[in-house]
C-alpha cells in the first residue's frame, strides 16, 4: 500500500482512468460487433446503420485515448469496406 500523499492520489487517479477506459473499449466493442453481426446475417440496412452508429463512438474513443488514432482509422475502413461488400 502506498504511504506518500502523491502515491495515493495517483492510486486514485489510475483507477477512475482505467474504470473509463474499460466502459468506452466495451462499448466500442459492442458496436464493431453488432456491425459484423449485420454483414454476417447480410443485413445491409442494419449494416449501413450499424456502421453509421459505430463511426462516431469509434472516433470519440481516439479522441479520448483510449485507442490510437491510427487504429481507430483501420477500424473504421475495414468495417467501411465490409459493409460495402454486401453491393
Amino acid at each position: 500500500m502506498a504511504h506518500h500523499k502523491s502515491a495515493i492520489k495517483r492510486i486514485k487517479q489510475n483507477a477512475k482512468k482505467n474504470a473509463r477506459n474499460r466502459h468506452v473499449s466495451s462499448t466500442l466493442k459492442t458496436y464493431i460487433k453488432r456491425v459484423r453481426e449485420a454483414v454476417e446475417a447480410k443485413d445491409k440496412e442494419s449494416a449501413v446503420a450499424a456502421l453509421k452508429a459505430a463511426i462516431p463512438v469509434i472516433d470519440k474513443s481516439a479522441t479520448k485515448g483510449v485507442i490510437h488514432s491510427a487504429s481507430a482509422s483501420r477500424n473504421v475502413s475495414r468495417l467501411t469496406r465490409l459493409v460495402n461488400t454486401l453491393g
